[in-house]
């Protein structure tokens, strides 16, 4: 998320906000449960607070209402396995009413959700202990439906039952398939080594029979269920109070968000990028835990087969029995994953094309080296090609000392011209953004000085982000490497090169997030006469968008690239216009610039590319592959005949095989790294094995060939 530093407080966005609450009459807090009149303050607050504060404020009206329900039923029951229709009859009712109950500090709507799921929970945990008593036939051709959204909630209790036992077989038949891959690969292993030197140690394990493996995959449903419900019970009256006020935050956007006490303290840890551990930063989609982002240089960025976008479905420490953690609570699920240095995690993964794989993970510190901006030479055709790759934007915002990415970019820039390299690539893939000023910056290394981008609150005029140094650090041939998990201050200096002309973004429309937000820690605005109601927690509230100096937002829209390439990742990954209630593209006044005088010829580039493109063996087998995998992802009812179900995921397999081998026969980029000229001692290994990391990926990366291409088309 890019940063941008103001001095607007909450009071100021807010006036008069600590007389909008009653001084008295308040009572003491219950025993069990939340005040009635805590859900009023904190409703009322979050939804006035947005109203005045937020960049583009809803109205609290009927259609807002919808909204908040429509989230809200999502966010309590999206797996649709607990309600019933004729409990959704009953909340529809405050369909179009919950902005009049917001404003008369009314929670009736609340209230009835809280007694009608957790009633639906209980009856659920008597049913899932008895659907797991029998065992599961798998022959039958029958199907289960993994997309909630192309569901309805069942009709009554027997439709309920039905699909919890759909749910239960599929997802003991999972287990059962990788306890038969497990068993086949046991046997193999023990096998071979028997051959090579017969002993007690190497004959195999007895082989369990079909009925044995079923059972034993049932013990796991049934242990992973047991913990499940488990967290669900210690789900209380605080924490949905704190689900729905979060809910109000959503409806606003997605980046608005409330944060109760506790939950402000796992976001804070979040944002400290922890040293020790995987690295992998995980979020919550429909009820499944998703890698959001891989910190550079972490144990599972350096491991390099955990990618943002894999679903977590279940985590091992080590040889332990691995834990089912979908539904699990986010902060639990963290937990699990944690570690200290040295030990394995195994996370068992559905990747975007449907297949499963099971990932071992060494934890680490993060070698900090591996986060800043690192260089390579590229030899082709006779011809040095500059790369740099940019993981993240990252500033020293206190001027402690640290390090910031401008500086460090200008500095692999003065490295590159030392080696005569006659064009340059900057790499912004996975890049999800940072410092807002140091893409500024960044961006003005390559042209002189002027705006780079506007930041423009509700109200007022935008306020122009520029580079104040005229002196431009580059002034060769460009190319901007993006994909869809390019986002903020990523598709910022994208935008500015673009919209300078001052070179060409090549690869896929970039993520779509154009948009600021601030916490503010709700007790420091709150009448006194409420302290005995605190803590509220926190506001993550969005109170500025980004626009390119053309005036057209990033929003929303994103980057799109001047020469578009197919990768294996865009096609199959979210961006911002599949989230809930994103804020649309808009536009402003454009800021004045003056565009680079030796643009680049986009449109016959750009040709030159499509046609390099089309008659490309490797792109047409990535093309290929990709359509594969998309048509996969699409398929969303599964059957529940096992021998079926493994055909399938054998096929899913062994396309993920075949795209990795394509990758592997692709032509061979001859990289070499500039990390070692900055090392002091020659010997230095563990310098050696980061450049070795750093270019290996890059060696076989076809979008960077094609950059490489566009380049050697400019000289």
């Amino acid at each position: 998320m890019a940063s941008f530093r103001s001095s607007l407080g909450f009071s100021a966005l807010l006036p008069g906000f600590l007389l909008l609450f009653p001084t008295g009459g308040f009572t003491q807090r219950p025993a069990d449960g939340v005040p009635p009149q805590k859900k009023e303050v904190l409703l009322g607050t979050i939804a006035q607070g947005l109203g005045v504060g937020h960049v583009q404020p809803e109205q609290i009206d009927n259609e807002f209402s919808r909204r908040v329900y429509a989230l809200y039923l999502k966010h309590l029951d999206g797996s649709k396995r607990f309600l019933l229709q004729p409990d959704v009859k009953q909340l529809q009712r405050y369909e179009t009413g919950i902005d009049d109950e917001i404003r008369q500090g009314k929670h009736e709507f609340l209230d009835l959700s809280t007694k009608l799921i957790d009633q639906r929970v209980q009856e659920a945990q008597v049913l899932y202990r008895e659907l797991l008593q029998q065992p599961f036939e798998f022959s039958a051709n029958e199907t289960f439906e993994t997309d909630p959204d192309k569901l309805t909630f069942p009709a009554d209790a027997a439709a309920r039952r039905d699909r919890w036992r759909r749910l239960l077989k599929y997802q003991t038949m999972q287990r059962v398939s990788e306890l038969m891959d497990e068993q086949s690969r046991q046997q193999t292993k023990s096998l071979a080594a028997t051959k090579a030197k017969p002993s007690d140690a190497t004959l195999s394990a007895p082989v369990r029979t079909p009925a044995q493996l079923e059972a034993d995959a049932r013990k796991q449903v049934l242990k992973y269920y047991d913990e499940f419900f488990s967290d669900l019970r210690q789900t209380d009256e605080a924490d949905r109070l704190a689900e729905f006020a979060n809910t109000v935050a959503n409806t606003f956007d997605p980046h608005s968000e409330y944060f109760a006490p506790k939950d402000k303290t796992n976001f804070d840890l979040a944002l400290t990028g922890r040293l020790e551990g995987t690295g992998a930063q995980l979020g919550e989609k429909d009820g499944q835990i998703v890698v959001a982002y891989l910190v550079p240089g972490s144990a599972s960025y350096r491991q390099g087969e955990l990618k943002a976008g894999d679903v977590i479905l279940r985590v091992g420490q080590g040889a332990a029995e691995p834990v089912a953690v979908e539904g699990l609570r986010m902060d639990k699920v963290v937990q699990m994953i944690r570690g200290k240095k040295g030990t394995e995690v195994r996370l068992t993964v559905k990747k975007p094309d449907a297949s499963t794989k099971v990932i071992s993970i060494i934890r680490d510190v993060v070698v900090l080296e591996e986060t800043y901006a690192q260089s390579a030479v590229i030899n082709d055709g006779g011809k040095k090609i500059g790369y740099i790759l940019l993981p993240s934007f990252y500033a020293d915002f206190n001027h402690n000392g640290g390090r910031n990415s401008a500086d460090d970019v200008k500095a692999e820039l003065q490295k590159l011209k030392k080696e005569n390299v006659q064009g340059v690539v900057l790499d912004l893939r996975f890049n999800g953004g940072g410092s807002l000023q140091d893409a500024a910056e960044m961006a003005g290394l390559f042209v002189a000085n002027g705006p780079m981008v506007q930041v423009k609150s509700r109200q007022g005029a935008a306020d122009l982000v520029s580079d104040p140094d005229p002196k431009v650090q580059y002034d060769g041939p460009l190319a901007v490497l993006v994909n869809k998990y390019s986002a903020s201050a990523s598709e910022i200096l994208a935008g500015a090169i673009q919209d300078y002309k001052r070179g060409v973004i090549v690869g896929n429309t970039t993520y779509g997030k154009g948009t600021v937000q601030r916490i503010f820690e709700l007790d420091d605005i709150m009448n006194p006469a409420l302290a005995n109601l605190k803590p509220f927690g926190s506001l993550k509230m969005t109170v500025q968008k980004y626009y390119r100096i053309t005036g057209s937002s990033t929003q929303f829209k994103g980057v799109t690239p001047d020469i578009p390439v197919p990768d294996a990742y865009s096609a199959l990954a979210d961006g911002e216009q599949d989230t809930d209630y994103p804020l649309k593209w808009d536009e402003i006044t454009p800021a004045q610039f003056k565009p680079w005088a030796a643009a680049p010829n986009v449109e016959k580039l750009a040709a030159a590319s499509r046609q390099r493109v089309a008659g490309s063996p490797s792109f047409r087998l990535l093309t290929d592959a990709v359509q594969g995998m998309v048509k996969r992802q699409k398929v969303t009812q599964v059957s529940l005949n096992l021998a079926a179900y493994r055909a399938e995921q054998q096929e899913a397999h062994a396309a993920a095989e075949k795209f990795k081998q394509t990758q592997q026969a692709a032509p061979t980029l001859e990289v070499a790294p500039l990390l070692a000229a900055a090392t002091t001692t020659p010997a230095d290994t563990t310098a050696d094995s980061r450049a070795t990391r750093f270019v290996k990926p890059l060696r076989k990366d076809l979008t960077l060939r094609e950059a490489v291409a566009v380049i050697q088309d400019q000289l």
